[in-house]
């Protein structure tokens, strides 16, 4: 499977065949070989748009949250991160080192929702034995993607003496 295919893609999801085949020099046959088998394999899993909501006035609360869990006996982690991973509010929960199991992003339109999800339904799971929550005050950048706009209005002012 050629990566530089996957790279052009991963880049930008709108590229079409005929663009890749252009960047990379590959031909357009090769090109669309590439992805739908990288498609049937779920080497490709999704084509995404970041969306700057806070640029339409939408307002979303982000949380980070850390989750202790108890792992279950002959499925480990695995079972518990999928029970997870179904709630709808859940954007991605990953299997992570140091004093807590996962991290589990979710998304809500208050802090008031993203904190019940917390205590309705995240903590009240069997193996879960603690959880700390951090809401995302600001993103600045997304997948690769600067949100804020930098310019100068993002930058800091020379010290003069």
């Amino acid at each position: 499977m050629n990566k530089e295919v996957l790279k052009a893609l991963e880049k930008d999801a709108r590229a079409t065949p005929e663009q890749i085949a252009t960047q990379t020099g590959l031909p357009v046959a090769e090109v669309q070989k590439t992805i739908e088998k990288a498609e049937r394999d779920r080497v490709i899993v999704k084509y995404k748009t970041v969306v700057n909501w806070e640029r339409l006035g939408e307002e979303q609360v982000q949380a980070l949250i850390e989750v202790k869990i108890q792992p279950q006996r002959n499925v480990g982690f695995d079972a518990i991160a999928e029970r997870i991973y179904r709630f709808p509010e859940v954007r991605s929960v990953y299997l992570v080192s140091g004093t807590y199991d996962l991290a589990v992003f979710v998304v809500g339109k208050t802090m008031q929702e993203a904190a019940a999800f917390v205590w309705q339904k995240l903590a009240t799971l069997e193996s879960v034995q603690g959880t700390v929550t951090h809401f995302l005050l600001k993103r600045y950048k997304e997948d690769g993607e600067i949100l804020d706009g930098g310019g100068e209005k993002g930058r800091r002012q020379p010290l003069t003496l």
